[in-house]
């Protein structure tokens, strides 16, 4: 039997592409003018590689930021692998694309989002945001994007 077209699921494989496409672009060229991400991911997500006392302190989600310092930064179909700097401490992650649960980049105002939604989620429901204007965060710092929203 014939379901439809599943139009969520076909957006979320085209938006994670082309966050696949921009990150690969990145590791062979570098970051080009003022651009910069921040890149929310889901840690208990399977395949999420990254140290145990950064998965402790982040036990559900982690705001990474690509921006001055990152190294070692390799693009696959599947995820990319990039190491960062936590406190002085480079760190190596591996982050699967269906990991991510937001990407933005505010250098040029662009972010995508993917929702989740559970059966025992009520969709009318909306999380509060918060309304003080955000600090910049500095280089290499964990972020949450609640600072970022209005």
């Amino acid at each position: 039997m014939e379901r439809g077209i599943d139009y969520g699921n076909l957006m979320h494989q085209a938006m994670r592409s082309l966050i696949r496409e921009v990150m690969a672009k990145v590791a062979e060229s570098g970051l080009p003018g003022e651009h910069h991400f921040f890149i929310t991911l889901n840690t208990h997500h399977p395949g999420v590689e990254m140290a145990d006392w950064l998965r402790a302190r982040y036990p559900e989600e982690i705001t990474i930021v690509v921006q001055h310092w990152f190294d070692n930064l390799e693009v696959g179909e599947a995820g990319f692998a990039i190491t960062l700097n936590f406190g002085n401490q480079p760190e190596p992650l591996y982050v699967p694309f269906d990991a991510i649960t937001t990407f933005v980049d505010p250098s040029v105002e662009f972010g995508l989002k993917f929702e989740t939604h559970s059966d025992d989620e009520d969709d009318d429901e909306e999380a509060p945001m918060e309304e003080a204007e955000p600090d910049p965060p500095k280089a290499g710092e964990v972020v949450s994007l609640d600072k970022f929203r209005k």
